[in-house]
């Protein structure tokens, strides 16, 4: 039989927090005994290349 366990509204909301704050990357959420211990955000910047002029 599964537990039901509750999340922290402060751990939802960092958690939602992170994702809208994101544009490209991700968002990791660490369990260990259905409670949320970690929340990692990686963030990535895209630059586009610009080409160099032959000579």
């Amino acid at each position: 039989m599964l537990s039901k366990t509750t999340v922290d509204p402060k751990v939802i909301e960092k958690i939602i927090s992170s994702l809208e704050t994101l544009d490209f990357g991700t968002v990791q959420i660490t369990v260990h005994d259905s409670q949320v211990t970690q929340i990692e955000k990686v963030e990535k910047h895209r630059f586009s290349l610009k080409s160099k002029e032959s000579k």
